[in-house]
């Protein structure tokens, strides 16, 4: 047994050395390289430095939300996640975000709760409110909409959310995805005899037992959009500089002419033309309603989101216009 013991010294004093004088099989070595910085320029000038790509992201609005999910990144906390869920259908929630409040007034509470390394923001957000979350953590902050180039803006907003989270090349690959779906559907309209034909989009509401109407112009992301297709858009009203939407009644509707006149609505916020205008006169003297070329779009399309909203919504379109 001492012979035993003796021998079985020597073996790991002897194994020790070896591996003192490396003879023996090297671990795997460390790297002592921090990961790159990301510097990047908001909408508003400001420079926001980020150890690496952001791994946990809050959203307060819904299209930075959707450029986030698109690009594979689920975020960790998500203004109004219910209302999301019912309305950014094309790019539904992967994880189970934390609601952080309303897009309006999201709660700093909440989000510093969740220790996010990135806040995106938008320019629709008070300024007071994206001075208190620069106080949680890096904010970058974008313009949500900008009614002189709505796809460029779409476009550049989901370029700066893929560099703060590594994700450049499905960016490209999103973008590509867009472009094709807009030259599809340019083909199938021009293929039916649409195109340079007009259309009106517009969505409405109810308060107080009066019905308003928000006209899409060309310079709403709709309106870029279709006129990408190929199509006229007919509204003659200027919108607001930001989306593009301008504001009428029922009387302003007999503005558009005899063309298709389509919609999005939603089960939960209700629908306007099919139940608040039902009986009403001037709507149903209207040439389009007569000619049956009202066309509601199937819920839970975003009209302001990123390219993938926008794919659903030409998926949604084209058919539309084109059924016999």
């Amino acid at each position: 047994m001492r012979r035993l013991l003796a021998t079985s010294a020597a073996v790991l004093t002897a194994a020790l050395a070896l591996t003192a004088c490396g003879t023996t099989e090297p671990a795997p070595a460390k790297s002592d390289k921090a990961a790159e910085k990301i510097t990047l320029t908001d909408a508003k000038g400001a420079k926001v430095t980020l150890d690496g790509p952001a791994k946990k992201v809050v959203g307060t609005e819904w299209n930075v939300v959707e450029a986030l999910v698109s690009l594979g990144v689920d975020p960790v906390g998500v203004s109004d996640v219910k209302g999301y869920q019912a309305w950014v259908s094309a790019v539904p929630l992967k994880n189970q975000p934390k609601d952080i409040g309303t897009r309006g007034e999201p709660s700093m509470d909440t989000i510093a709760a969740l220790s996010p390394d990135l806040i995106l923001a938008t320019s629709d957000l008070p300024a007071a409110a994206v001075k208190q979350l620069r106080k949680v953590a890096p904010v970058l902050e974008m313009r949500s909409a900008d009614a002189a180039d709505q796809v460029g803006r779409m476009k550049e907003n989901l370029d700066l959310v893929a560099k703060a989270t590594g994700r450049t090349e499905q960016a490209e690959t999103v973008k590509k995805a867009y472009d094709a779906k807009v030259a599809e559907g340019r083909k199938a309209l021009a293929d039916a005899g649409l195109a340079g034909k007009g259309i009106a989009f517009a969505d409405g509401y109810a308060a107080s037992n009066q019905v308003s109407i928000r006209p899409y112009t060309g310079g709403s992301l709709v309106g870029a959009v279709n006129e990408e297709l190929g199509l006229k858009n007919v509204w003659k009203m200027e919108g607001d500089k930001d989306y593009g939407l301008a504001t009428t009644d029922v009387e302003g509707l007999t503005a558009v002419g005899d063309v298709p006149f389509a919609y999005i609505g939603n089960d939960a916020d209700g629908d306007v033309f099919t139940k608040d205008l039902a009986g009403n006169a001037v709507w149903k003297s209207l040439p389009f309603v007569k000619n049956g070329k009202v066309r509601k779009l199937p819920d839970g399309i975003w009209m302001f989101g990123g390219p993938k909203s926008m794919e659903a919504y030409i998926d949604a379109l084209v058919p539309a216009l084109t059924k016999k």
